[in-house]
């Protein structure tokens, strides 16, 4: 097989679990681009390594050759030697020392397995099976988990189908909202029970992540001018490091717990949604802990600024906003445009790496310098208003009127974050959403004093996601003029549109609805049937707005011709 011609590939990954195009870079090429790659990891300056050619062929022998002869494609990395079977992948650690890693030894390449397996089980649990030996036999044959002494060890994975793959599915159209959500979902889950503690937490520290941009300047200050003009390369450079002079938002990230052990690479070619419906994500930065450890922000960010980069600047949107509900981290976007930028402008730089090699064929010298471009106008405009302008938008109503269907319908228009008034009531007393709270109405957990502070919190966070350019979505009841005013200001101080939608339904229908929610089991919202007649007597009719802020919706249409309506007041 060493002698047959090899299918070429766009990224490693590509080759690991699936087949590449013919018009894909040549295997050196994928060298590069890895290498490339570890810069982006590093996030500073380091030497490519030097293999010694006779611990090659003194500790390594043949063992390339002969698992190649024994049916094996193999794909060469700068660290690793992948070999791909029919339904099996098996990953061996080249004895390389880069500085920032040293697989020198077995017992190190052992460690290193071992810990590859074990980090990307908590993502990919099915896929990392196990680490296994490769044997030499009497005749001094190679042969993975065979007869004779072991000389080495491999990570032992299943082979994944390339057609499954985000960036793949996106590029064929198939890549949903269902999709975003479902993977939301899970990192938002994978981040909670994520390490977390005063070694993690050192990396959101400002010093830190100031050390790795200004290095970043530094590995691109010659070549940057082959992208963009001097001016737009010292408006990113001032940005990003003006960002970082107010420390107070990265300083409350840490604060709150949000700085954990997370991915490190977390990009659409590393996603997988199974035929089972099951999500596999593969490949976290296993061979250097700190290379992990930051704000759980910064992992998301490389996902949305990868849509983005791909043209689905909705499903980025949507993929943060349903992020943030999960994780109810809406203050991630006190810090996202931020780490969107430096995500874009560190891949920018990594193209920029390849597109200068001349190791490389002028092909993928030519596709990387296009990709560069793009990268770096791409971290550009993370500091420029968004696609979708900022508003505020408040959706208030009788208890049981439809408020969050609507809610959340606009919230999918808009791809904005929304805010929901029974879920932080709840979060604020350190409740699960559906978990039930203690009172009756006007008293416990919902007397005026907790109702004034859960719509001060409503507020706080609704400004932080204003602050970032971005629309938002307000569900609560805005039964008083006061409470409706204060979300006006809210707008206003921050010179965008404002509007209050009334959701409204026959009082008939509300019970229906009210009566199905005690029989239906735990739900986020307490209000009952009880509770109606005394809500009634509290809601102040909405006289107070111009016709321009106000719209009545009656909820007692269809889904579908309610959505239509919202899709022609909001733009859908």
């Amino acid at each position: 097989m060493g002698s047959k011609p090899r299918a070429q590939s766009r990224t490693v990954l590509q080759r690991l679990f699936g087949t590449g195009d013919a018009n894909d870079a040549p295997i050196e090429v994928l060298a590069i681009e890895l290498r490339a790659a570890e810069a982006e990891r590093v996030g500073r300056s380091f030497s490519k390594g030097i293999l010694a050619a006779s611990l090659l062929r003194n500790v390594m022998g043949t063992l390339k050759a002969d698992l190649e002869a024994s049916g094996f494609e193999l794909v060469e990395t700068h660290i690793s030697w992948i070999f791909l079977g029919a339904e099996e992948v098996f990953k061996v650690k080249r004895p390389v020392d880069l500085g920032f890693l040293d697989f020198t030894t077995l017992e190190r390449r052992r460690a290193a397995c071992d810990a590859e397996l074990q980090l990307n089980r908590r993502l990919a649990s099915d896929v990392y099976l196990d680490v296994v030996p490769v044997t030499v036999d009497a005749s001094g044959v190679h042969q993975i988990a065979g007869e004779g002494a072991t000389v080495d060890w491999a990570v032992r994975m299943r082979r994944l189908a390339i057609e499954r793959r985000a960036d793949e599915l996106l590029r064929g159209g198939l890549l949903t909202p269902k999709h975003i959500d479902a993977l939301a979902a899970l990192i938002a889950r994978f981040h909670e029970g994520a390490r977390c503690d005063a070694e993690t937490s050192k990396h959101g520290d400002v010093g830190t992540i100031q050390k790795n941009i200004e290095e970043n300047f530094e590995q691109t200050r010659s070549s940057i001018g082959d992208y963009l003009t001097p001016e737009q390369a010292r408006e990113i450079e001032a940005w990003q490091l003006h960002t970082l002079s107010n420390d107070a938002p990265f300083a409350a990230r840490t604060a709150a717990a949000r700085v954990r052990d997370g991915h490190g690479d977390l990009r659409l070619e590393h996603v997988y949604f199974e035929s089972d419906g099951s999500i596999s994500i593969i490949d976290c930065i296993e061979f250097n802990d700190r290379f992990r450890y930051g704000d759980v922000c910064a992992d998301i960010a490389f996902l949305s600024m990868d849509l983005a980069w791909h043209g689905r600047v909705d499903l980025a949107e949507r993929f943060l906003a349903r992020y943030a509900r999960e994780s109810n981290d809406y203050e991630l976007y006190s810090v996202v445009n931020f780490y969107e930028s430096y995500r874009a402008f560190v891949r920018g730089k990594v193209a920029s790496l390849l597109a200068s090699d001349t190791e490389a064929s002028p092909e993928a010298r030519e596709r990387a310098r296009q990709e560069a471009r793009r990268y770096f106008v791409l971290s550009l405009a993370f500091e420029r208003p968004p696609l979708v302008p900022a508003r505020v938008v408040a959706v208030g109503g009788m208890i049981a009127a439809g408020k969050s269907r609507t809610s959340a319908t606009i919230g999918n228009l808009l791809a904005a974050p929304v805010l929901s008034s029974d879920r932080t009531r709840k979060q604020l007393v350190d409740r699960k959403p559906t978990e039930p709270l203690p009172g009756g109405a006007w008293s416990g957990a919902y007397s005026a004093r907790a109702t004034e502070d859960v719509y001060g919190e409503l507020y706080r966070l609704a400004d932080i996601v204003l602050s970032s350019g971005r629309p938002v979505v307000i569900d609560a009841s805005f039964r008083t003029g006061a409470m409706r005013e204060a979300a006006r200001r809210l707008a206003n101080r921050h010179g965008v549109p404002f509007m209050l939608v009334e959701c409204r339904a026959p009082r008939a229908l509300i019970l229906d609805r009210l009566a199905a929610r005690e029989s239906g089991g735990a739900h986020e919202s307490d209000a009952r049937t009880d509770l109606l007649e005394e809500f009634e007597k509290h809601f102040e009719p909405i006289d107070e707005l111009q016709p321009s802020e106000y719209l009545q919706l009656d909820t007692s249409r269809s889904v579908d011709e309610t959505r239509r309506l919202l899709e022609a007041a909001f733009g859908g």
